[in-house]
């Protein structure tokens, strides 16, 4: 069993994992938003509420005790958030962080998927790109997931590499939770790298 923290409940990744996580492991789970009167169907053998922001230090510090593992799926001020994790995490001694970026934030897309989604191209993932070089400078045991366009489609999938060519615009919802489930009981899979994924 893996302690894990789900920061970003309530949005659409952070509700997919969940769900994936309670039906494929037996994992304890502390699921901590800004909002958690959206949190419905509570396990309490398994599953505990956190209401607070990550960028407040001593709701992520209660929220940090004990867990083995931090998934962020964040949204808002990534790079604030980012540094605030970063210095939690370390405080708390928490040392693995599975943190949902974007695809594109390394220039990576090919012209055959859509280079127009690139950084170069695209103003809006300059924080995407800043929180994940805040993360990418802390000792922390990271791993960055740039994921396509999700949606609730096929649920195969491939991973690429920092410095490789992203493989495809879109990916399954499903297909990051399998990712993010696979990382959190690996720590060394995808240890202090970034990896995109998309649908095959």
């Amino acid at each position: 069993m893996t302690n894990i923290l789900i920061i970003g409940a309530t949005g659409s990744i952070g509700q997919v994992t969940r769900n994936y996580l309670l039906q494929n492991t037996k994992d304890a789970l502390t699921l901590m938003a800004r909002h958690t009167s959206r949190i419905n169907a509570l396990n309490p053998n398994r599953e505990h509420i956190l209401e607070g922001s990550v960028t407040d230090p001593s709701t992520l510090q209660q929220a940090l005790q004990n867990q083995d593992v931090v998934f962020a799926a964040l949204s808002g001020d990534l790079p604030s958030m980012a540094e605030a994790l970063v210095a939690g995490m370390q405080q708390a001694g928490v040392d693995r962080l599975l943190f949902i970026s974007s695809m594109g934030i390394y220039n990576e897309i090919p012209a055959s998927v859509g280079a127009g989604g690139n950084l170069d191209h695209n103003p809006v993932l300059a924080p995407y790109r800043r929180a994940a070089d805040i993360i990418e400078a802390s000792p922390l045991n990271y791993t960055i997931i740039r994921p396509g366009w999700f949606d609730n489609g096929s649920p195969d999938y491939e991973v690429t590499h920092k410095g490789e060519p992203f493989g495809g615009h879109d990916v399954a919802r499903a297909s990051i939770a399998d990712l993010v489930m696979r990382l959190a009981h690996d720590p060394s899979l995808g240890s202090r790298d970034s990896l995109g994924i998309n649908r095959k």
